[in-house]
């Protein structure tokens, strides 16, 4: 039998990277899958890029009026969650001493005020042993040089992974996080002197490489399933060492 057999998914930020992975993985583990994205064109494409067992909603995480309409259509249209995969975020680089309150506001506003908020509108649909998975990052435990708003979110995050874990105990709704490292999406792809970039920080790994999205997936789908059970309020690394050593 499949892992995530006969669940009803929710997988934020599923258009592209990290999200698309999982979105594919649940669906191939039996799941059905509502993602959402705020660029429509994006969300179209991964929604026929994964084929079946999908809904694609177009909104943003940081608005609520936008959650209200994701929730009203999952409870409309399947009338549960089994999993929630809070994995929208941005990321952006500024140094100490340029950063503008309209750096922190964008990243904390989706980093930390959306996944929030996901989570707690989810929570009706939910039933008791429901598993909810957090994207943190292994910047909430390093010490990164012009990191330090995008890792505060971060460590915000990680700190929900417990807290909630903690409120909702008497649901055994299990809550955790996984925290990937480097992880070869767009933006890094984008980056100036992108492969230059990834070379340097890969040699700063023990396994010497970044990461697959879909190596995140698969650690996803594992704390999403059963396979988890006794597992609650962890953080999972998936980094190749960066942040353990």
């Amino acid at each position: 039998m499949k892992r995530l057999e006969g669940n009803i998914a929710l997988i934020t930020g599923g258009s592209t990277g990290i999200g698309l992975a999982t979105a594919k993985r649940f669906v191939n583990e039996g799941a059905y899958v509502f993602i959402t994205g705020r660029r429509q064109h994006e969300l179209a494409a991964a929604a026929n890029e994964i084929g079946a067992n999908v809904t694609g909603v177009p909104g943003d995480v940081a608005n609520l009026a936008d959650l209200d309409r994701l929730f009203a259509q999952i409870q409309q249209e399947k009338g549960r969650l089994d999993v929630v995969f809070a994995n929208a975020g941005g990321a952006a680089l500024t140094p100490l001493g340029t950063i503008t309150e309209e750096h922190y506001d964008s990243l904390f506003n989706v980093n930390v005020k959306g996944l929030l908020f996901t989570v707690q509108k989810a929570l009706p649909l939910m039933p008791d042993g429901a598993s909810i998975i957090l994207n943190a990052s292994i910047v909430a435990s390093k010490g990164l040089a012009a990191w330090s708003v995008y890792s505060a979110t971060k460590a915000a995050v990680r700190s929900l992974a417990r807290t909630l874990t903690t409120d909702l105990k008497g649901r055994r709704i299990r809550v955790n996080a996984v925290s990937p490292g480097f992880t070869d999406t767009a933006p890094w792809r984008s980056a100036e002197r992108s492969e230059e970039l990834m070379a340097a920080m890969a040699s700063r790994v023990p396994l010497e490489r970044f990461g697959t999205p879909d190596e995140i997936a698969k650690a996803v789908v594992f704390l999403a399933s059963k396979d988890s059970s006794y597992i609650s309020g962890a953080e999972l690394f998936v980094d190749g060492g960066f942040a353990q050593v």
